[in-house]
């Protein structure tokens, strides 16, 4: 019987590890737990995700299936209410769909740039989009971009948007239609990305639930604080070594789900070009900020986007106790400030606590919290979040996964493939190539 090395604990290498079949299979896992993104902290009865704001959701139903039959009976069903929070006032999300919650010059110029935008991509007058910052433009008109695309984005990304390529973004940010935003503009309801309009959350133990009934589906060893710190091939075998010299592992078949930038470290004799490659490869950190809240409910809001920075560092607030009671104390609530950053930049120079203050101080000013209500803090940051379609982005991804397959790794999740999948796609990744290896098996 083969064996399966599968570098990565996170929600692709548990869900590829926990489909295999007819072969020995060991999830190696460098941190004491498993998770990845999809880890949570349980900090004074407070179940906090440090990822940010994970919900279930799919257009898929096989995914969807997939992860709401993880969790059997620990799911809350839920509708979103999400806001985006503009000149002190909540708009409806998306923005576009929400445009007679905005004051009523803004209103206007929104629909009256939006209109002309459209008219003039119709004449042909609109020269086609280079960069992601022209396609905001192209798409949504003047109003909507300024508003709130732009600077929205600009927070996420935390890189200029002229830079940005746009081969990413057809799934990601769909074009509304025009007769939406007539009636938005006018206040006739109209809902925008119907695909997350309903969504599923743990109802106990936070988005790990979800990671921790994977890791007890899968027939072989999870490994956890294993650094994978040497790979090299011998005689068609994969040799893993942490760095040590005494914990070497023996694979005939090896799949990463872990960052190329990590993988290449391990890897011995790599040409300088597919360095060169990886290191090019853009990407951001998150910081989570927790904040619990002496209250029973703060507001109905699922999560709400902040758009603008003197709102704060944060580009978005998840309100989780409303999805789920159990994950604050009775009598409390939780809120959780998502923060992009890379490394050397204003945010990543800032202490645990510096963040809570500003946190703590911008939920305070936009009266979303009461500075005397917060009973209970904890900080979260995690390296690998968020892929950068930078405009060299594809030749570098391309660079990198050539070179995995010439070698005989499989890389497999958002980060081993450089490529922005929600968890759902994550999945869906993880189930083709189980699929492939079992058929493999089958066939031997």
């Amino acid at each position: 019987m083969s064996k399966l090395a599968i570098l990565g604990g996170g929600l692709t290498g548990l869900t590829l590890g926990s489909l295999i079949k007819g072969c020995e299979v060991e999830v190696l896992e460098r941190e004491r737990r498993c998770g990845g993104l999809c880890r949570s902290n349980m900090i004074g009865g407070f179940t906090f995700d440090i990822g940010g704001g994970h919900i279930i959701y799919s257009r898929d139903e096989s995914a969807l299936n997939f992860m709401r039959g993880q969790l059997e009976g620990n799911i809350v069903q839920l509708r979103r209410n999400t806001k985006v929070f503009y000149k002190g006032r909540y708009v409806k999300y998306p923005f576009e769909n929400g445009l007679s919650d905005l004051p009523l010059q803004d209103n206007y110029e929104c629909l009256l740039t939006y209109i002309q935008t459209r008219i003039r991509a119709a004449l042909g007058r609109n020269s086609q989009p280079e960069n992601f910052k022209e396609w905001i433009y192209y798409t949504f008109g003047e109003g909507i971009a300024e508003k709130y695309m732009i600077p929205y984005n600009e927070k996420v990304w935390n890189y200029d948007l002229s830079k940005m390529g746009i081969g990413w973004i057809a799934d990601r940010v769909p074009q509304p239609p025009l007769e939406d935003i007539v009636k938005s503009s006018l206040g006739i309801g109209s809902e925008g990305y119907t695909h997350q309009l309903n969504f599923n959350y743990p109802r106990v133990g936070g988005i790990q639930a979800l990671i921790e009934s994977l890791r007890q589906k899968v027939e072989g060893d999870v490994t956890c604080n294993y650094n994978v710190g040497g790979i090299r091939n011998e005689d068609g075998k994969w040799i893993l070594s942490d760095g040590s010299g005494n914990r070497e592992k023996q694979f005939d078949i090896l799949v990463s789900t872990i960052p190329p930038y990590e993988l290449v470290k391990a890897l011995s004799e790599v040409p300088s070009d597919v360095r060169e490659a990886v290191g090019n490869l853009r990407y951001n950190s998150l910081i989570t900020v927790m904040v619990g809240v002496d209250k029973p409910k703060l507001n109905d809001f699922s999560w709400a986007y902040f758009p603008q920075r003197e709102d704060g560092f944060f580009n978005r607030l998840n309100f989780t106790s409303n999805y789920s009671s159990h994950v604050s104390p009775k009598g409390k609530s939780l809120v959780i400030a998502e923060i992009t950053y890379n490394r050397g930049d204003e945010v990543d120079g800032m202490k645990d606590d510096e963040l809570l203050e500003h946190t703590v101080d911008c939920l305070s000013r936009n009266e979303i919290v009461e500075r005397e209500d917060v009973c209970m803090t904890g900080v979260g940051r995690i390296e690998y979040a968020y892929i950068v379609h930078d405009q060299d982005y594809e030749d570098n991804r391309n660079t990198m996964l050539h070179y995995l397959n010439s070698i005989g790794i499989t890389p497999c999740g958002r980060f081993a493939e450089f490529e922005y999948l929600n968890m759902d796609a994550c999945i869906k990744r993880a189930m083709r190539l189980a699929e492939q290896i079992n058929n493999k098996n089958d066939t031997n």
